[in-house]
């Protein structure tokens, strides 16, 4: 049993292998947060201290006790105007316009295996990997309900919160804001990492302390954005890759978000995780309720490279779903660097024909084969194959690529409308468009109102009807611009931004549902919509635009921390890269695309002879070692910030297989050699390079490390794989 329930104390403990999380229920009913951290014995209630604290408020149930404060004592859900001037978890506007939700425990319930949210995606786990704690809280005189959630996940280490809101009362409410997640520390002094980021340079890693007052990150644009990713790790001051305590929270959603860090006078520490305050008034009618998304909380007592495991092992195995869950996926070569519009059917044969020679599994047709499309002012929505433009039928041309011995896919960009399209015309009313304004544009391109079912279901029906054309194996999904003019048509404007990804969470559960067999690798402008939410329907996300390879070390660096390599879309690009105009070896490409999902994005006409006879040689090196990088464990040995190289490896899950990859960061007169220090072998076991077959001990390479050449040459990189002799 991983949840434990003390009657008498009312106090509720929640186990994992290596964790604990506990929780009580007080002498008021109101739920207390007692700890949660490495796995101990006990009740913690004894942490709990009772003072007058002076301007704090005491709720009526303590009579003359100023010692019982909400504004001191930490929470499992705070409220807004309960005497908790803190950052709050809910906030409830009443039908009089007040703001107060006094929520008590009611009662409780603990299940085996793990809970389900309607219309969201979570952690999924068979019946006998998981239990589920279920409390519910009411306020006596609104009638307003909350159900807390919590799963555990006792292998895995893991434990997820969410939270249900339903109005039981008669009086109409509005939900102001909802979270799903709060941890409480009552002592300690800690660092917040977030990962920070713009279009073309996604997840930079930032590491913060948390000082008095609040520290808030999160999105306003209708997606999870490029600015900051929904996943952070609260630290303390001295935890390494290694060593150290850490937590993290990360949170199953694509769309508007909110994270708050904030230390409170008495050096307190609230984390809160959840949904968007701002351009979010939710309403519940009676008997109406909402489904906060899921945060996923884990903890480490040995640095962030064991909690960066742990999730990478929760997403692979308990978010990622369907046929390449757990599948190797196929190395394409995706035609947008190649050719941009500038393409026609003889164009994609030509690039299966390249990719046969390469020894490639894929090629993808992306932006231009739709409408009238030959630039990105018009057309979106227009979703019927321009036959002309490719001298064929989609189904010709994906019939005669298939005869190559090679698979097909697609792009596809779904949300959104050009004006200049016949959608438009025959529907204007279906965009998101504040009325007697002139719209916000993005690319020159609207965005399609996915709250509402009739729109998804007419784009659903276009974009099965180009599916069904022929043996599409893969779709490239994009989002190429952020939510602006927030409102809808038909429905009140404060649900409308979580009302829309819904919208998107359904569009996509039918697709897959229908197309079972169908790869999808999400996109948002790249690394828009990189997040656990869009991983439960597409199990790889293009990582960003940028396909630059140092920019990449650093953006894939940062996206490590939570997110496994095989959701990590990685492409070796043309040089000079055409985002940053930078010439890199193509050999440190391919070093670099191969933390992540391995394909290409360029024009193989354009390559030398030995550059593709080094394409060749990458292709088999990555089939090799496709298993040990998509499932092993990932160690990260460098910071790309800070060291003058990047190196990480991929250890098999029994220490008999390592793959150790290195690209030298920056190089100087009279270069010093950088040895790089191994983790994750065995320390008495002995390790051959099979290049070499010099032999090591798994301890010499990891306490002394493994000396790097001193060549004279720019951004040179290098891989070794090593095998347990």
């Amino acid at each position: 049993m991983a949840i434990y329930y003390q009657h008498e104390e009312r106090i509720f403990t929640l186990n994992t292998d290596n964790t604990t999380y506990q929780i009580k229920v007080d002498k008021y009913g109101f739920v207390l947060h007692l700890y949660y951290g490495k796995k101990i014995s006990g009740n913690m209630d004894y942490l709990l201290t009772y003072y007058d604290r002076g301007f704090s408020g005491n709720p009526a149930d303590a009579g003359d006790d100023r010692t019982y404060s909400m504004d001191a004592l930490p929470q499992e859900y705070p409220v807004m105007g309960m005497g908790d001037y803190r950052n709050s978890a809910v906030i409830i506007r009443n039908a009089d316009c007040s703001e107060c939700c006094d929520l008590r425990y009611v009662s409780h319930e603990i299940k085996e295996g793990k809970y389900s949210l309607k219309g969201l995606p979570a952690v999924y786990a068979a019946e006998d990997e998981a239990q589920t704690l279920e409390i519910l809280l009411e306020d006596p005189v609104s009638k307003v309900q909350v159900k807390l959630l919590y799963g555990v996940l006792e292998k895995e280490d893991i434990i997820t919160r969410s939270a249900v809101i339903t109005n039981d009362g008669e009086d109409r409410i509005i939900v102001e804001k909802a979270a799903s997640a709060c941890l409480d520390f009552i002592s300690g002094d800690y660092d917040f990492i977030s990962f920070y980021g713009r279009h073309a340079m996604e997840r930079n890693f930032q590491r913060t302390e948390i000082a008095h007052g609040s520290h808030t990150i999160g999105s306003r644009r209708g997606a999870s954005s490029h600015q900051y990713n929904p996943a952070v790790i609260i630290s303390g001051k001295d935890t390494t890759e290694d060593n150290g305590s850490c937590y993290g929270l990360a949170f199953v959603y694509s769309g508007n978000f909110m994270c708050e860090a904030e230390k409170d006078q008495y050096g307190q520490t609230r984390v809160i995780m959840g949904l968007q305050s701002d351009l979010f008034h939710y309403p519940l009618s009676k008997d109406e309720s909402l489904i906060v998304p899921e945060t996923i909380l884990c903890y480490s007592s040995q640095g962030f490279g064991t909690l960066s495991k742990k999730y990478h092992t929760c997403i692979r195995k308990h978010i990622c779903r369907g046929k390449y869950s757990n599948k190797p996926r196929p190395i394409l070569i995706n035609s947008w660097e190649a050719a941009y519009f500038n393409f026609n059917g003889e164009t994609i044969y030509k690039l299966a024909k390249d990719a046969v020679e390469l020894g490639l599994d894929m090629v993808v047709m992306d932006d231009g084969w739709f409408g009238n499309r030959e630039d990105d002012n018009s057309s979106l929505g227009d979703w019927q194959v321009n036959e002309k433009k490719l001298g064929c039928t989609l189904g010709g041309l994906i019939q005669k690529i298939n005869a190559l011995g090679i698979k097909f896919g697609i792009w596809i960009e779904p949300e959104m409308v050009s004006e200049k399209s016949s959608f438009y015309k025959d529907h204007p009313d279906w965009v998101m468009k504040i009325p007697k304004r002139q719209p916000v544009r993005g690319r020159n391109q609207l965005v399609l109102d996915f709250s509402r079912e009739e729109v998804r279901t007419h784009v659903f029906k276009q974009i099965c009807d180009i599916l069904d054309q022929g043996n599409v194996e893969y779709i490239k999904w994009d989002m190429n611009r952020s939510l602006a003019d927030i409102y809808s048509m038909d429905k009140e404007q404060g649900r409308v931004t979580y009302d829309y990804v819904l919208g998107v969470y359904d569009f996509l559960e039918k697709l897959t549902g229908r197309y079972p067999d169908i790869l999808i690798e999400g996109c948002c402008g790249g690394g828009g919509r990189f997040d656990a939410g869009m991983l439960y329907y597409a199990p790889q996300i293009w990582c960003s635009d940028n396909t630059d390879a140092l920019d990449r070390i650093k953006i894939q660096y940062g996206t490590s921390f939570f997110y496994p390599v095989s959701a990590v879309g990685a492409h070796v690009s043309a040089s000079p890269n055409h985002q940053t105009g930078r010439s890199i070896s193509i050999h440190t490409k391919g070093v670099v695309a191969m933390a992540g999902t391995f394909g290409y994005e360029l024009n193989p006409d354009v390559l030398t002879k030995e550059e593709k006879e080094e394409i060749k040689e990458q292709i088999a090196c990555f089939k090799k070692n496709e298993a040990l990088i998509s499932t092993g464990d990932y160690y990260r040995l460098s910071n790309p910030y800070k060291d003058e190289y990047a190196a990480w490896m991929f250890v098999s899950e029994d220490a008999n297989e390592a793959l150790l990859s290195v690209v030298m960061l920056k190089m100087h007169g009279n270069m010093t050699v950088n040895y790089v220090k191994l983790r994750g072998l065995k320390a008495d076991a002995i390790y051959k390079n099979e290049e070499t077959g010099q032999c090591y001990y798994g301890s010499a390479l990891m306490e002394a490390g493994l000396p790097m050449p001193a060549e004279l040459v720019e951004y040179p990189a290098y891989q070794f794989r090593f095998v347990r002799c």
